[in-house]
């Protein structure tokens, strides 16, 4: 039995116990149908064994030594991932189209007296839904929360989400904060698979409600954001968070504390930055690391480097803008200013609009 997918969010709630990905590990790893798990029954040396053969040599030769290694994988599987499901497992399975390895799966453990299905036309299905759903318009209108580097935006949103505001929390998303000093641990997703995340997102919103997005660049780290939702946040009214600097400065080096702990990695980001700055700056920032003085770095970066560049960018923006004052940005401070920020987002004479 092939399920045929009509929506990203499809999935959700519909009671199987596990979705299998058949694919290689390379090809899970680029992207995934979510929460599925990976049981290749063909590794990436295979893969690539088999298809050199069916190019060079023939289909059937291919095919026959692609059963074989089904066959080894799908009996290992049994015997290790798979040894302690029940009779009452409900498995889903796919592939890359829906075609030989996943089918092959299916009916080994249909054989067994599992109740599988397989999504109809594979991974590819699923990879064109994230596609639709992302260049659709957004469904709910967006306002976009601004302010200069270190004015805790993605903090203050997080918090707007638990206290109940519609939010896409895009860097999130990316896994990255979205600077030169941004990267996280695990890494970013790839372009595919922060696309399938944002998909989601955007298709569980409320067309009723406002959506705050965090302010970007179309660039988060290294993936970009579609082009759909980039127009519609060029275009939104914006909620500025205003914040003087030495607040801005104690919460990063709050907030980088990860950063600041790698003294190898400040110093290489530091140096990343040399086609923009003289060397005497790029000379200065490096001694404020050496000696451990933290906000004073924070602080000069933001000066020099990141508030003209904020400032540049939001001169291009013409629409609407409210401002909140922030003078502090204690963790006590946050839940206050979310939910100014929510209320300034959803007030129709608050400007933001």
């Amino acid at each position: 039995m092939a399920l045929q997918l009509t929506s990203v969010e499809q999935l959700d709630g519909m009671g199987f116990d596990d979705i299998i990905d058949v694919r290689s590990p390379a090809e899970y790893a680029e992207d995934h149908v979510p929460g599925a798990i990976n049981l290749p029954v063909l590794n990436d040396d295979e893969r690539a064994r088999v298809g050199t053969i069916y190019k060079q040599v023939s289909s059937f030769n291919a095919r026959k030594l692609g059963a074989a290694l089904v066959a080894r994988n799908a009996a290992r599987h049994l015997e290790e991932a798979l040894m302690d499901r029940d009779g009452g497992w409900r498995p889903l399975v796919y592939c890359w189209r829906g075609g030989q390895r996943s089918g092959s799966f299916a009916t080994i453990l249909r054989q067994v007296g599992w109740r599988t299905e397989l999504i109809e036309g594979g991974y590819k299905s699923w990879r064109r839904l994230v596609v639709e759903q992302v260049s659709r318009p957004v469904a709910a209108r967006v306002v976009v929360l601004d302010g200069n580097t270190g004015s805790a935006k993605t903090d203050i949103l997080i918090e707007a989400a638990a206290q109940g505001a519609q939010v896409i929390d895009l860097e999130g998303l990316a896994n990255h904060r979205g600077s030169l000093f941004g990267a996280m641990p695990g890494g970013q997703p790839s372009q595919k698979a922060f696309e399938g995340r944002l998909a989601r997102a955007l298709a569980a919103l409320d067309p009723a409600r406002p959506v705050l997005v965090e302010a970007e660049s179309s660039r988060i780290g290294a993936v970009l954001v579609p082009r759909g939702l980039w127009a519609a946040m060029s275009a939104a009214p914006r909620v500025r968070l205003a914040v003087p600097l030495a607040a801005r400065a104690t919460y990063l080096s709050r907030a980088y504390a990860d950063v600041v702990a790698d003294a190898a990695r400040l110093a290489e980001t530091i140096d990343r930055m040399r086609p923009l700055h003289a060397a005497p700056v790029i000379e200065h920032w490096l001694a404020l690391a050496a000696a451990g003085e933290v906000e004073a770095l924070a602080a000069d970066l933001m000066q020099r480097h990141y508030d003209p560049r904020y400032e540049k960018h939001r001169a291009r923006h013409a629409g609407a803008e409210v401002v909140i004052e922030a003078q502090s940005l204690n963790p006590e401070a946050l839940p206050g200013l979310a939910a100014e920020l929510w209320a300034a987002a959803q007030d129709p004479n608050g400007g933001a609009r």
